[in-house]
């Protein structure tokens, strides 16, 4: 009896390991445009070898055959950068973010100067990139570039993209309520489908944005233009109500949500009961 109840435990964790490898794969893939070119090649090739078998195609079986033998070290060859992002990016992954550790004073603050520097640098013209992060490390991107560690406000953040700072090119780092380092070189999206009329700014801050789940801050040197990259996805053209709005809420943390709902309905009881 127990040696069958092991079993069925085991066969359990077996199949839930497997699901949650499968799950994580597809939540990066969706993320990631060069997986989901991926996924949806590999999908075409198991359908046209169901199909070759079901028609009784033999020459297409034979070459789809040597494919799937040979596919998986071509796939691993060819595609080495994107298998590696995803290794880092499951390594990077902390159980709590670093933003999660924010009172409600310490974000509010946060947003506040994140916004007057934004402000400044879109009056000017100004180009910048910040980018905030939260549950996936950026360590990675912070140990080649320059060491600041120090408190954010508006005053620093404008100096150091401040026309001919040595740290102005590349981006700044923030990591709870400081910023880490300046000059932050990331990756620039490959998505063909990104607008060409988009810099390098934009496409690093969609990049990064694609390999982790930070936020990242864009001001257009050429247009003063704000835009917040999240998740893949380019918030363009922003005003600085709507970016303080959707800063204000992506660094809201869940427990928060869920105690500010809970406060709601307990509110909700005692107006039932006083009535």
């Amino acid at each position: 009896m127990l040696s069958t109840i092991l079993k069925i435990v085991t066969k359990v964790i077996d199949i839930a390991i497997v699901w949650f490898m499968f799950y994580e794969l597809l939540k990066y893939s969706r993320n990631n445009f060069k997986l989901t070119l991926i996924f949806k090649g590999v999908v075409i090739i198991v359908a046209l070898k169901l199909l070759s078998d079901w028609l009784s195609l033999n020459t297409v079986g034979i070459i789809l055959e040597y494919v799937i033998s040979w596919g998986p070290l071509a796939l691993i060859i060819i595609f080495q950068p994107e298998i590696r992002n995803v290794l880092e990016s499951i390594g990077r992954s902390q159980l709590l973010g670093r933003h999660k550790t924010l009172t409600v004073d310490e974000r509010e603050k946060l947003v506040y100067e994140i916004i007057n520097a934004v402000d400044y640098l879109k009056k000017n013209k100004i180009g910048a990139l910040m980018v905030i992060e939260r549950d996936y490390s950026l360590a990675q991107y912070i140990e080649p570039a320059n060491k600041i560690y120090a408190d954010i406000s508006s005053e620093l953040l404008i100096s150091i993209f401040f026309p001919n700072n040595p740290l102005h090119d590349g981006g700044v780092i923030i990591q709870g309520d400081k910023i880490t380092c300046a000059g932050s070189v990331f990756p620039t999206s490959m998505n063909p489908t990104i607008s060409k009329r988009l810099g390098t700014r934009h496409r690093a801050a969609l990049g990064i944005s694609e390999i982790s789940d930070c936020i990242a801050i864009v001001v257009s040197e050429e247009t003063g233009r704000i835009s917040i990259a999240i998740q893949s996805e380019l918030n363009y053209n922003l005003s600085l109500d709507d970016a303080k709005l959707l800063l204000l809420e992506e660094l809201q943390p869940k427990k928060e949500t869920f105690y500010e709902v809970d406060k709601e309905s307990e509110d909700e009881d005692n107006e039932e009961s006083a009535k």
